[in-house]
Protein backbone atom coordinates (compact mmCIF):
# COMPACT_ATOMS: atom_id res chain seq x y z
CA UNK A 1 0.00 0.00 0.00
CA UNK A 2 1.12 3.21 -0.30
CA UNK A 3 2.45 6.27 1.95
CA UNK A 4 -0.17 8.72 2.98
CA UNK A 5 0.63 11.85 0.91
CA UNK A 6 2.55 14.35 2.99
CA UNK A 7 0.74 17.72 3.94
CA UNK A 8 4.08 19.02 4.96
CA UNK A 9 7.58 19.21 4.64
CA UNK A 10 10.96 19.41 5.82
CA UNK A 11 12.30 22.77 4.71
CA UNK A 12 16.01 23.49 4.61
CA UNK A 13 16.89 27.10 5.90
CA UNK A 14 19.56 27.44 3.55
CA UNK A 15 18.49 27.80 0.12
CA UNK A 16 21.00 26.46 -2.94
CA UNK A 17 21.58 28.99 -5.29
CA UNK A 18 21.79 27.84 -9.30
CA UNK A 19 24.60 28.40 -11.36
CA UNK A 20 22.50 30.23 -14.00
CA UNK A 21 18.64 31.31 -14.34
CA UNK A 22 18.64 28.12 -17.12
CA UNK A 23 19.05 25.80 -14.77
CA UNK A 24 15.33 27.11 -12.92
CA UNK A 25 11.93 26.90 -15.09
CA UNK A 26 11.54 29.40 -17.78
CA UNK A 27 9.95 32.35 -15.61
CA UNK A 28 10.45 31.10 -12.01
CA UNK A 29 12.67 33.16 -9.46
CA UNK A 30 12.73 29.87 -7.71
CA UNK A 31 11.87 26.38 -7.62
CA UNK A 32 11.44 23.82 -4.69
CA UNK A 33 11.92 19.67 -3.76
CA UNK A 34 9.63 18.55 -1.95
CA UNK A 35 10.81 14.79 -0.81
CA UNK A 36 8.52 13.76 2.00
CA UNK A 37 9.69 13.56 5.69
CA UNK A 38 12.17 12.66 7.30
CA UNK A 39 13.88 13.96 4.15
CA UNK A 40 14.67 17.38 4.07
CA UNK A 41 12.79 19.69 1.07
CA UNK A 42 15.33 22.04 -0.59
CA UNK A 43 14.90 25.75 -2.35
CA UNK A 44 16.75 26.93 -5.35
CA UNK A 45 17.04 30.57 -5.83
CA UNK A 46 18.83 32.28 -9.14
CA UNK A 47 21.81 34.29 -8.43
CA UNK A 48 20.08 37.27 -9.33
CA UNK A 49 18.37 36.97 -5.92
CA UNK A 50 21.86 35.95 -4.14
CA UNK A 51 24.46 37.55 -6.38
CA UNK A 52 27.45 36.57 -4.25
CA UNK A 53 28.92 33.95 -3.53
CA UNK A 54 27.47 31.42 -0.84
CA UNK A 55 29.86 30.48 2.55
CA UNK A 56 29.18 29.38 6.06
CA UNK A 57 29.31 32.91 6.88
CA UNK A 58 26.65 34.38 4.20
CA UNK A 59 23.88 32.39 2.41
CA UNK A 60 20.57 32.99 1.62
CA UNK A 61 18.32 31.99 4.80
CA UNK A 62 14.45 31.29 4.69
CA UNK A 63 13.60 33.25 7.52
CA UNK A 64 9.87 31.74 8.56
CA UNK A 65 7.46 29.61 6.31
CA UNK A 66 3.37 30.29 6.02
CA UNK A 67 0.71 27.72 4.89
CA UNK A 68 -0.17 30.25 2.61
CA UNK A 69 2.78 29.07 0.68
CA UNK A 70 4.94 32.46 1.12
CA UNK A 71 8.37 32.09 2.18
CA UNK A 72 10.09 34.70 3.85
CA UNK A 73 13.98 34.90 2.17
CA UNK A 74 17.61 36.85 3.69
CA UNK A 75 19.70 37.23 0.96
CA UNK A 76 22.63 39.50 0.85
CA UNK A 77 23.16 41.77 -2.17
CA UNK A 78 27.14 42.74 -2.30
CA UNK A 79 29.75 43.14 -0.11
CA UNK A 80 29.05 47.04 1.66
CA UNK A 81 31.38 49.85 0.64
CA UNK A 82 30.85 51.80 3.54
CA UNK A 83 28.61 52.00 6.73
CA UNK A 84 24.63 52.37 6.44
CA UNK A 85 23.52 55.88 7.39
CA UNK A 86 19.96 55.26 8.29
CA UNK A 87 18.08 58.62 8.94
CA UNK A 88 14.29 58.91 9.51
CA UNK A 89 12.34 60.81 11.72
CA UNK A 90 13.09 59.49 15.22
CA UNK A 91 15.89 57.59 14.11
CA UNK A 92 19.29 58.44 12.90
CA UNK A 93 21.96 56.28 13.23
CA UNK A 94 25.04 55.10 11.46
CA UNK A 95 25.93 51.27 11.59
CA UNK A 96 28.42 48.97 10.00
CA UNK A 97 26.95 45.48 8.12
CA UNK A 98 29.20 43.45 6.13
CA UNK A 99 26.94 43.10 3.70
CA UNK A 100 23.97 44.90 2.05
CA UNK A 101 20.96 43.35 2.80
CA UNK A 102 18.43 42.23 0.82
CA UNK A 103 14.99 40.48 1.48
CA UNK A 104 12.45 38.90 -0.15
CA UNK A 105 8.55 37.62 0.26
CA UNK A 106 8.84 34.51 -2.06
CA UNK A 107 5.09 32.88 -3.46
CA UNK A 108 6.19 29.06 -3.33
CA UNK A 109 2.64 29.06 -5.64
CA UNK A 110 3.63 31.15 -8.33
CA UNK A 111 7.27 30.73 -7.96
CA UNK A 112 7.78 34.42 -8.34
CA UNK A 113 10.46 36.67 -5.61
CA UNK A 114 9.14 40.26 -4.49
CA UNK A 115 12.00 42.56 -3.28
CA UNK A 116 11.50 44.14 0.33
CA UNK A 117 11.50 47.98 -0.38
CA UNK A 118 14.28 49.72 1.83
CA UNK A 119 16.18 46.92 3.44
CA UNK A 120 18.23 48.90 5.48
CA UNK A 121 15.41 49.53 7.98
CA UNK A 122 15.47 46.44 9.21
CA UNK A 123 17.84 45.99 11.95
CA UNK A 124 17.61 42.46 13.10
CA UNK A 125 16.47 39.47 11.10
CA UNK A 126 16.23 37.28 13.45
CA UNK A 127 13.28 39.51 14.83
CA UNK A 128 11.50 39.65 11.13
CA UNK A 129 8.18 37.71 11.33
CA UNK A 130 5.64 37.36 8.07
CA UNK A 131 2.03 36.41 8.42
CA UNK A 132 -0.38 36.10 5.73
CA UNK A 133 -3.91 38.06 5.85
CA UNK A 134 -7.07 35.98 7.00
CA UNK A 135 -8.48 38.07 4.41
CA UNK A 136 -6.66 36.08 1.47
CA UNK A 137 -6.14 37.43 -1.82
CA UNK A 138 -2.47 36.67 -1.25
CA UNK A 139 -2.24 39.65 1.29
CA UNK A 140 0.42 39.62 3.98
CA UNK A 141 2.48 41.51 6.28
CA UNK A 142 6.10 41.33 7.24
CA UNK A 143 6.78 43.01 10.50
CA UNK A 144 10.02 43.80 12.60
CA UNK A 145 9.86 44.12 16.64
CA UNK A 146 12.56 46.91 17.13
CA UNK A 147 13.21 47.66 20.96
CA UNK A 148 14.34 50.87 22.22
CA UNK A 149 17.11 50.45 24.34
CA UNK A 150 16.40 51.72 26.89
CA UNK A 151 12.99 52.52 26.69
CA UNK A 152 9.19 52.09 27.80
CA UNK A 153 8.47 51.46 24.25
CA UNK A 154 9.34 49.77 20.96
CA UNK A 155 9.20 50.27 16.93
CA UNK A 156 6.86 47.70 15.18
CA UNK A 157 8.01 47.99 11.60
CA UNK A 158 5.26 46.84 9.21
CA UNK A 159 5.32 46.22 5.47
CA UNK A 160 1.82 45.69 4.19
CA UNK A 161 1.57 44.03 0.56
CA UNK A 162 -1.66 45.99 -0.07
CA UNK A 163 -0.27 49.65 0.49
CA UNK A 164 3.30 48.22 -0.67
CA UNK A 165 5.10 50.41 2.15
CA UNK A 166 6.57 50.29 5.41
CA UNK A 167 4.54 51.96 8.67
CA UNK A 168 6.81 52.49 11.69
CA UNK A 169 4.21 51.57 14.73
CA UNK A 170 4.99 52.62 18.40
CA UNK A 171 3.79 50.25 20.67
CA UNK A 172 4.69 49.70 24.33
CA UNK A 173 7.01 47.59 25.28
CA UNK A 174 6.01 45.15 27.60
CA UNK A 175 9.52 43.98 29.29
CA UNK A 176 12.52 45.03 31.10
CA UNK A 177 14.81 46.61 28.29
CA UNK A 178 16.99 48.30 30.52
CA UNK A 179 17.87 45.54 31.85
CA UNK A 180 17.43 42.80 29.85
CA UNK A 181 17.50 42.88 25.64
CA UNK A 182 14.86 40.46 23.65
CA UNK A 183 16.99 37.14 22.12
CA UNK A 184 16.43 37.15 18.54
CA UNK A 185 15.39 33.22 18.51
CA UNK A 186 13.04 33.82 15.63
CA UNK A 187 9.10 34.53 15.27
CA UNK A 188 6.49 32.65 14.45
CA UNK A 189 3.01 33.06 13.00
CA UNK A 190 -0.05 31.57 15.11
CA UNK A 191 -3.85 32.90 15.44
CA UNK A 192 -3.74 35.55 13.74
CA UNK A 193 -0.59 36.57 15.15
CA UNK A 194 2.93 37.11 15.59
CA UNK A 195 4.87 35.99 18.31
CA UNK A 196 8.77 37.16 19.19
CA UNK A 197 10.07 33.94 20.39
CA UNK A 198 13.46 34.09 23.45
CA UNK A 199 14.35 30.81 24.42
CA UNK A 200 15.48 32.53 27.31
CA UNK A 201 12.95 34.76 28.49
CA UNK A 202 9.86 33.97 26.50
CA UNK A 203 7.34 35.34 23.79
CA UNK A 204 6.01 38.60 23.06
CA UNK A 205 3.10 38.36 20.83
CA UNK A 206 0.31 41.14 18.95
CA UNK A 207 -1.74 41.55 15.77
CA UNK A 208 0.78 43.54 13.22
CA UNK A 209 -2.57 44.20 11.41
CA UNK A 210 -4.12 45.92 14.26
CA UNK A 211 -4.06 49.89 13.65
CA UNK A 212 -2.65 50.39 17.48
CA UNK A 213 -1.37 46.67 18.34
CA UNK A 214 -1.00 45.70 21.40
CA UNK A 215 2.32 43.56 22.86
CA UNK A 216 1.90 40.89 25.60
CA UNK A 217 4.29 38.97 27.06
CA UNK A 218 3.97 35.33 27.41
CA UNK A 219 6.42 33.87 29.88
CA UNK A 220 8.31 30.73 29.38
CA UNK A 221 6.91 26.98 31.61
CA UNK A 222 7.53 27.60 35.07
CA UNK A 223 11.38 27.39 36.05
CA UNK A 224 12.54 27.34 32.67
CA UNK A 225 13.23 31.24 32.31
CA UNK A 226 17.81 31.38 32.12
CA UNK A 227 19.55 34.20 32.82
CA UNK A 228 20.25 36.75 30.24
CA UNK A 229 23.14 35.20 27.75
CA UNK A 230 22.83 31.84 29.75
CA UNK A 231 24.19 29.28 26.84
CA UNK A 232 22.53 31.38 24.38
CA UNK A 233 24.75 29.40 21.61
CA UNK A 234 23.44 26.49 22.24
CA UNK A 235 19.90 27.03 23.36
CA UNK A 236 18.49 26.39 19.74
CA UNK A 237 20.07 22.89 19.94
CA UNK A 238 18.21 21.85 22.37
CA UNK A 239 14.55 24.39 22.75
CA UNK A 240 12.45 25.13 20.32
CA UNK A 241 8.87 27.12 20.03
CA UNK A 242 6.58 25.91 17.52
CA UNK A 243 2.85 25.17 16.12
CA UNK A 244 1.69 21.32 16.25
CA UNK A 245 -1.99 20.77 15.53
CA UNK A 246 -2.80 24.42 15.75
CA UNK A 247 -1.31 24.98 19.23
CA UNK A 248 1.80 26.82 20.45
CA UNK A 249 4.33 23.76 22.02
CA UNK A 250 7.57 24.25 23.76
CA UNK A 251 9.90 21.37 23.19
CA UNK A 252 12.65 21.72 26.27
CA UNK A 253 15.73 19.26 26.46
CA UNK A 254 18.47 21.89 27.75
CA UNK A 255 19.77 20.51 31.11
CA UNK A 256 16.42 18.59 31.05
CA UNK A 257 16.66 15.77 34.13
CA UNK A 258 14.15 13.63 35.53
CA UNK A 259 14.22 12.93 39.01
CA UNK A 260 16.64 10.20 38.73
CA UNK A 261 19.05 12.46 36.84
CA UNK A 262 18.43 11.28 32.94
CA UNK A 263 18.51 13.40 30.43
CA UNK A 264 14.57 14.07 29.16
CA UNK A 265 12.70 15.46 26.80
CA UNK A 266 9.22 17.64 27.71
CA UNK A 267 6.86 19.62 25.12
CA UNK A 268 4.09 22.30 27.21
CA UNK A 269 1.07 23.29 25.12
CA UNK A 270 0.09 27.07 25.63
CA UNK A 271 -4.15 25.78 24.82
CA UNK A 272 -5.14 29.42 24.60
CA UNK A 273 -3.29 31.95 22.96
CA UNK A 274 -4.24 34.75 25.28
CA UNK A 275 -2.96 32.90 28.11
CA UNK A 276 0.19 32.56 29.87
CA UNK A 277 -0.35 29.00 31.31
CA UNK A 278 1.42 26.31 29.60
CA UNK A 279 0.61 22.79 30.17
CA UNK A 280 2.90 19.84 31.01
CA UNK A 281 1.67 17.00 28.31
CA UNK A 282 4.44 14.71 28.17
CA UNK A 283 7.95 13.74 29.46
CA UNK A 284 10.48 10.94 28.39
CA UNK A 285 13.82 9.79 29.74
CA UNK A 286 16.80 9.06 26.32
CA UNK A 287 17.33 6.69 28.12
CA UNK A 288 13.66 4.68 27.82
CA UNK A 289 14.12 6.29 23.85
CA UNK A 290 17.52 4.56 23.43
CA UNK A 291 16.49 0.84 25.30
CA UNK A 292 13.37 0.49 23.08
CA UNK A 293 14.02 -1.73 20.31
CA UNK A 294 13.32 0.55 17.36
CA UNK A 295 16.17 2.55 18.42
CA UNK A 296 18.38 0.19 18.49
CA UNK A 297 17.32 -1.27 15.06
CA UNK A 298 18.72 2.13 13.72
CA UNK A 299 21.87 1.59 14.81
CA UNK A 300 22.55 4.89 15.86
CA UNK A 301 25.10 6.06 18.27
CA UNK A 302 23.20 6.29 22.51
CA UNK A 303 24.34 9.69 22.94
CA UNK A 304 21.98 12.78 23.40
CA UNK A 305 20.68 14.15 19.47
CA UNK A 306 19.90 17.46 18.93
CA UNK A 307 16.75 19.02 18.74
CA UNK A 308 15.51 19.85 14.86
CA UNK A 309 11.42 20.09 15.46
CA UNK A 310 8.10 18.73 16.66
CA UNK A 311 5.68 17.09 14.14
CA UNK A 312 3.27 20.18 13.02
CA UNK A 313 0.20 17.77 13.01
CA UNK A 314 1.02 15.40 15.86
CA UNK A 315 2.38 16.57 18.88
CA UNK A 316 3.36 13.60 20.04
CA UNK A 317 6.37 12.80 17.36
CA UNK A 318 9.87 14.85 17.58
CA UNK A 319 12.49 15.23 15.34
CA UNK A 320 16.24 15.08 16.01
CA UNK A 321 19.48 15.06 14.42
CA UNK A 322 22.22 12.14 15.48
CA UNK A 323 25.04 11.09 13.45
CA UNK A 324 24.16 12.67 10.21
CA UNK A 325 20.50 11.22 10.48
CA UNK A 326 17.18 12.75 11.24
CA UNK A 327 14.80 10.64 13.30
CA UNK A 328 11.36 10.60 14.60
CA UNK A 329 10.61 9.49 17.95
CA UNK A 330 6.66 8.96 18.80
CA UNK A 331 7.77 10.40 22.69
CA UNK A 332 4.75 9.15 24.64
CA UNK A 333 5.31 5.92 22.78
CA UNK A 334 9.15 6.01 22.70
CA UNK A 335 8.83 4.74 19.42
CA UNK A 336 11.01 5.67 17.13
CA UNK A 337 8.90 6.48 13.99
CA UNK A 338 11.09 7.36 11.20
CA UNK A 339 15.08 7.60 10.03
CA UNK A 340 17.17 8.63 7.46
CA UNK A 341 20.29 10.15 6.45
CA UNK A 342 19.97 14.53 5.97
CA UNK A 343 21.56 16.33 3.24
CA UNK A 344 21.24 19.62 3.83
CA UNK A 345 23.30 22.84 1.71
CA UNK A 346 26.92 21.86 0.75
CA UNK A 347 28.36 25.45 2.76
CA UNK A 348 26.89 24.28 6.32
CA UNK A 349 28.72 20.54 6.51
CA UNK A 350 31.19 22.17 8.90
CA UNK A 351 28.53 23.65 10.93
CA UNK A 352 27.10 22.70 14.20
CA UNK A 353 23.37 22.00 13.56
CA UNK A 354 20.50 22.92 15.09
CA UNK A 355 17.09 23.74 15.21
CA UNK A 356 17.28 27.39 12.99
CA UNK A 357 18.51 25.45 10.26
CA UNK A 358 15.22 23.45 9.17
CA UNK A 359 11.70 24.99 9.21
CA UNK A 360 8.40 22.27 9.75
CA UNK A 361 6.25 23.46 6.82
CA UNK A 362 2.55 23.19 6.02
CA UNK A 363 1.77 22.98 2.15
CA UNK A 364 -0.67 24.92 0.62
CA UNK A 365 -2.94 22.80 -1.63
CA UNK A 366 -1.48 23.89 -4.68
CA UNK A 367 2.00 22.10 -3.58
CA UNK A 368 0.89 19.07 -1.88
CA UNK A 369 0.06 17.76 -5.51
CA UNK A 370 4.08 18.61 -5.93
CA UNK A 371 4.73 16.73 -3.23
CA UNK A 372 2.39 13.75 -4.16
CA UNK A 373 3.52 13.16 -7.21
CA UNK A 374 7.29 12.82 -5.75
CA UNK A 375 5.95 10.92 -3.13
CA UNK A 376 4.52 8.50 -5.81
CA UNK A 377 7.32 7.98 -7.85
CA UNK A 378 9.45 6.94 -4.58
CA UNK A 379 6.57 4.49 -3.88
CA UNK A 380 6.54 3.00 -7.54
CA UNK A 381 10.26 2.81 -7.52
CA UNK A 382 10.16 1.23 -3.81
CA UNK A 383 13.19 1.32 -1.72
CA UNK A 384 13.96 -2.37 -1.23
CA UNK A 385 17.76 -1.75 0.58
CA UNK A 386 16.03 0.05 3.41
CA UNK A 387 13.83 -2.46 3.53
CA UNK A 388 16.09 -5.26 3.69
CA UNK A 389 18.22 -3.89 6.19
CA UNK A 390 15.43 -2.94 8.72
CA UNK A 391 13.86 -7.02 8.40
CA UNK A 392 17.60 -7.46 8.52
CA UNK A 393 18.68 -5.83 12.05
CA UNK A 394 14.83 -6.98 13.29
CA UNK A 395 15.72 -10.03 12.79
CA UNK A 396 18.60 -9.93 14.72
CA UNK A 397 16.88 -8.71 17.90
CA UNK A 398 14.88 -11.80 17.40
CA UNK A 399 11.40 -9.78 17.02
CA UNK A 400 8.77 -12.41 16.01
CA UNK A 401 6.54 -11.72 12.86
CA UNK A 402 8.25 -8.16 12.36
CA UNK A 403 11.01 -8.83 9.95
CA UNK A 404 8.29 -10.30 7.64
CA UNK A 405 5.64 -6.89 7.62
CA UNK A 406 6.58 -4.33 5.16
CA UNK A 407 8.00 -1.14 6.41
CA UNK A 408 7.44 2.42 4.99
CA UNK A 409 10.22 4.63 5.19
CA UNK A 410 7.60 7.25 5.69
CA UNK A 411 5.68 6.64 8.91
CA UNK A 412 4.01 9.47 9.41
CA UNK A 413 2.52 11.89 7.26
Amino acid sequence: MASASPSWVILGRVAKVSAADADLPPGADLSLALPAPPRVALLTIPPRIFPGQTTSDNFPSVLTVDRSGLLLLHASQSPAAGPAVIDLPGRQEVCWRPFVAGYFVLDSKSASAFPLPNPERIMNPGRLGLIASHEGAGRYMVAELQPIAGGEQADLLCFSSQSGQWDRKTVAYPLPSRSRPLTPNGVVSHSGRLWWVDLSWGLITCDPFADAPVLSFVPLPPRKALKYGEDCAVLDKYCRVAVSRGKLRFVDMYKNRSSFGSAQISVWTLADPDSTEWTLEYEATFSEIFNDVSFKATRLTRQLPVLALIHPRDPDVVYFFLDRHLFSVDVPDRRVVQCELYELVEELSGKSIATRFVHAWRLPPALRSAADAVLEKENAEGNQEIVDAAASQLAKLKLKSVAATRLSPSGVG
